[in-house]
Parts: C-alpha cells; sequence; structure tokens
C-alpha cells in the first residue's frame, strides 16, 4: 500500500532560495550533495560513506578531451530499476507514476563543465526530443540514443544465445556509451565523466534533505505527470516533486519549460543542502548515503574526493545553467513523429562560447558597441523582448526599439539583417546562442532586427537564466544585467510556469 501524503504544503513565507522525467535532476546531486560535505564542516570519512556504495561502471569511451576543464555527463534514466538493476517494488512504482512501461529513455540530459580552476561550473541542458544524429542508429530523438541502442543490442546478443542477464548487462553498456558519443557529437565536447539517477533516486534525494521550495506563477493540474499544485511558494516532498519537474504537458513552452523547472529545482535544492546543514545532520546523512548508494552510477575512473578538492571554491563562485538552442520547437519528421529541431552547427558554437573555447566559434566579432539592436516578440511569453534587450545590453550591444512583433507569423527565432554577410547580425546572432541570420530587404544596411518565437531560449529568456549560488551578479569587471526571473540566491525561490 503506497503511504498517504498530503498534495501540498503551502508556505506562509519562503524557506529559501529557489533539473522528462525528473529524476535527472538529481545526477548532479550526486556530485553537489558530496561537494556541500565540504561546506558544511562534515568529516571526509563522511563523503567517503556516501559515496562508497556507488554503482561503478567503465568501458564507456570517456575522456581525452586534454583541455584541462572536467565535463560530466550528467543522466536521468526513465527506469523501471534501481542503479544495481533490481526492479523497483509495486509501491514504488505506483509512488512514481511510473506504470508499466520496460524501455529506457534518458530524459534528462544535462552536460557541465568544471574549468581547472574549479571556480565556476556551466550546466548545459539539451532537450529530451531534439532530433540528432544518433551512431548506429541514424537520426532520432536524443533520449532513445541509450533505450534504442540497448535493446538492439540485447536481441543481437540473445539471438546469438547470450545468457539474458549477461546480454542485459552487455546491453546497458551499449547503450550509455552511444548516448555518450551522441552528446559528444552534438556539443562538441569530450566527456569526461558520467552520472546516471533513476526515478526513484529523485524522490529518495528530496526527501534526504527534508522536501525543497518552489514556486509556482500558476495552479497547475495534470494528470499524466500527476502534478497538481497551486500557484504560489510551497515545499514539495521526493514524489511531489518528481511531478513538478515531469510535467511538459499544458505548459506554454512545453519541454523547454520544463528543462527551467529542473534547473530551478536542482538549484534550490543545492541552496538547501548548504543553508540547511543537511550534511551534517546524521539522519539526514544516512539518508542520503542510501539514496545514492542504491540509485546512482558513476564511471569507474571518477576519483570523486580528489575532483571534490579541486572544487571547494565552488560554492562561492557561479554556476550558470543554460539550454542549447533549439530552431523548432514543434518539428516533426516526415513520418509525423514530433520533434524539437536543433542545428548542431550553431549547438557547437553556442556551447563553446559558454565554456570559453574561441576556437570553434564562427564569423568576425564586431564591437558589439558599434551596433543597435531591435528586439520584437512574436512569442507568448510576457515582457520576453525587454529582458533579451536588457541581456544584449549587458554583453555591449545598444537598445533600439523593443517590442511586440506585427510580421508574417514565424515559428523560430532569427535575425534579420538586409545582407546576411552582415558581420553585424552574425554578432548578435551568436550573442544569443547562434540564432539563424535571415535576410530583409526592407531593412536598412545598419539595421539589425531579433525576432523572438516560442522556441527561443537564449540569454534573456528564463530556460538561458543565470543561477548564482554567493547571491552576486557579478562577473569579472562586465557588468552583468539583472537575474531573469530564476535564481538560487537567499530570497526565496523564484516563481516559474
Amino acid at each position: 500500500m503506497v503511504p498517504q501524503r498530503s498534495r501540498y504544503s503551502a508556505l506562509s513565507a519562503p524557506a529559501g532560495g529557489a533539473r522528462p522525467r525528473l529524476s535527472r535532476r538529481q545526477t548532479a546531486l550526486a556530485v553537489a550533495a558530496a561537494l556541500v560535505l565540504l561546506l558544511t564542516g562534515a568529516s571526509w570519512y563522511g563523503v567517503d560513506s556516501l559515496i562508497s556504495g556507488i554503482e561503478r561502471i567503465g568501458n564507456l569511451g570517456l575522456g581525452g578531451g586534454g583541455d584541462g576543464a572536467v565535463d560530466i555527463l550528467l543522466v536521468g534514466v526513465d527506469s523501471r530499476t534501481d542503479a544495481h538493476g533490481n526492479p523497483l517494488t509495486l509501491a514504488e512504482r505506483a509512488m512514481l507514476h511510473a506504470g508499466d512501461e520496460v524501455g529506457t529513455n534518458t530524459d534528462t540530459i544535462v552536460l557541465i563543465r568544471v574549468p581547472n580552476d574549479g571556480r565556476s561550473a556551466t550546466a548545459i541542458s539539451i532537450p529530451r526530443d531534439s532530433y540528432v544524429d544518433i551512431p548506429g542508429l541514424g537520426m532520432g530523438k536524443i533520449n532513445s540514443a541509450y533505450g534504442a541502442t540497448k535493446e538492439n543490442k540485447r536481441l543481437e546478443l540473445v539471438k546469438q544465445g547470450i545468457d539474458p542477464a549477461e546480454a542485459d548487462k552487455r546491453a546497458t553498456l551499449a547503450g550509455r556509451q552511444a548516448l555518450v558519443k551522441t552528446v559528444a557529437n552534438l556539443t562538441g565536447i569530450t566527456v569526461d565523466h558520467y552520472a546516471e539517477v533513476g526515478l526513484l533516486g529523485f524522490v529518495l534525494l528530496t526527501d534526504a534533505v527534508g522536501g525543497v521550495d518552489v514556486c509556482l506563477n500558476n495552479r497547475v493540474d495534470e494528470w499524466m505527470s500527476g502534478a497538481d499544485f497551486p500557484a504560489g511558494p510551497q515545499r514539495l516532498d521526493g514524489p511531489q516533486a518528481l511531478s513538478f519537474v515531469r510535467q511538459r504537458h499544458d505548459l506554454p513552452r512545453g519541454d523547454l519549460d520544463r528543462i527551467v523547472r529542473q534547473q530551478v529545482y536542482m538549484a534550490q535544492l543545492v541552496h538547501q543542502m548548504l543553508s540547511g546543514k543537511t550534511l551534517a545532520n546524521p539522519v539526514r546523512l544516512k539518508q542520503l548515503s542510501d539514496a545514492v548508494g542504491r540509485t546512482i552510477v558513476l564511471d569507474d575512473d571518477w576519483d570523486v574526493i580528489a575532483f571534490l578538492q579541486q572544487l571547494k571554491d565552488l560554492a562561492g563562485g557561479k554556476v550558470r545553467f543554460e539550454t542549447v538552442p533549439v530552431t523548432d520547437l514543434n518539428g516533426e519528421t516526415a513520418s509525423g513523429e514530433s520533434v524539437v529541431r536543433v542545428d548542431p552547427k550553431a549547438i557547437k558554437s553556442y556551447v563553446a562560447s559558454l565554456v570559453g573555447d574561441r576556437s570553434a566559434e564562427t564569423a568576425a566579432a564586431v564591437d558589439p558597441a558599434t551596433i543597435t539592436v531591435d528586439v520584437r516578440n512574436a512569442g507568448s511569453v510576457g515582457g520576453l523582448a525587454a529582458q533579451v534587450a536588457q541581456a544584449l545590453a549587458g554583453k555591449g550591444f545598444h537598445t533600439g526599439q523593443v517590442g511586440n512583433y506585427t510580421g508574417p507569423a514565424v515559428t523560430a527565432s532569427r535575425v534579420l539583417v538586409a545582407d546576411t554577410a552582415n558581420p553585424k547580425g552574425k554578432t548578435v546572432a551568436k550573442a544569443l546562442g547562434g540564432l539563424t541570420v535571415v535576410g530583409d530587404a526592407g531593412l536598412g544596411p545598419d539595421t539589425v532586427s531579433v525576432v523572438l518565437a516560442g522556441d527561443y531560449s537564449g540569454p534573456g529568456s528564463a530556460a538561458g537564466g543565470m543561477f548564482d549560488f554567493s547571491g552576486t551578479s557579478t562577473s569579472g569587471a562586465v557588468p552583468v544585467p539583472p537575474a531573469p526571473p530564476i535564481d538560487a540566491g537567499q530570497n526565496g525561490p523564484k516563481c516559474v510556469n
């Protein structure tokens, strides 16, 4: 019998600062949780006990980038088993709204880069339905790379007479290898380490910290995910939080809004660990250790303790949460399958700009101070044009006209210029995450106009926001515009869709 729980617990006041299938965000938490031990005064014995029970895997084809940074692929797996391959109980599956599916989809995919100075990190989300080239399979949704490869390999091995249990083990490895290759090919980043968590892990890790505070712009009631919450601030337990981060139906921007939820939730979870001294509490630490041991998978070459020592200054710096640009949020294949279309070239350029690799950037840059940019909103997100104009101003561009778009209907964001060879248009497009530059003969020779459709997820959008665990909003000597409506600061969780 599934334990009874309240649907939600509204807070009279926010308790702290603010990644379908949301278990994904928790992969990051396996690393973040241990990191917090450094900051709460817990002993290194506690760290060791926390990570000692984690399932380890090898032969994933990791490393070899040689750039000095640590690049971690965090994967949330929609699996009905734990990290050791044991089936979940009927009560656990009911609690998770997991159903009877037996496939393995990676519903959360996040690439985290930690530079070699250990003082900052960038977490880059990849929408689960991104239509990409999967090694050995061809074009498909990126969340199928793991599961489809695994099933193909399993059937092949069983036909060869391999024991089913051994076939499943080898096939699982093949699925993970395929996902690592797919992400590396799409982003241009070599993956150094791999972390994976299942649905149950998200619930257990959430409950281990006593629940997490969130805030919603509007009331939601969506049966497929089990999300049934009021508007406003509230604290969610594990099952509730899983529903919160799994929902994508009935959201204005579908999967992009779900990614925003996951990002703000992960930031808030880490913040609550830091502020609440979760890991200094022996009972909480035991809960967290049990959750990690049962639900987390890491590559076997990862010296986690040495990595944590490198990251001792991370919580005092910035962790940016970004989302790769998409070209069509509502794309379709020739067979009618709904997909998110992406431009691999634009993604490589965008990722390179985020992680500081200038060698992969395209187009000669023009001084932003010489460019005036008009910004028009063609989507349904109120205030987006103003937020993007503000983000551009923070990058040094001059602000032109800002308002709603009144031209022909558009489904994909773009930069309009009279001549597509104009380097000013390319400079603006790159600054906004690799938007497409489109020619418009009706514009003046120096006019640069940005049109924002519902697919936009670059700077100035909620999905492209910056989270600042230190509560600051500056970076070096360059002013950063005020944070968008999501952060992990000290003033309570920010409201999201």
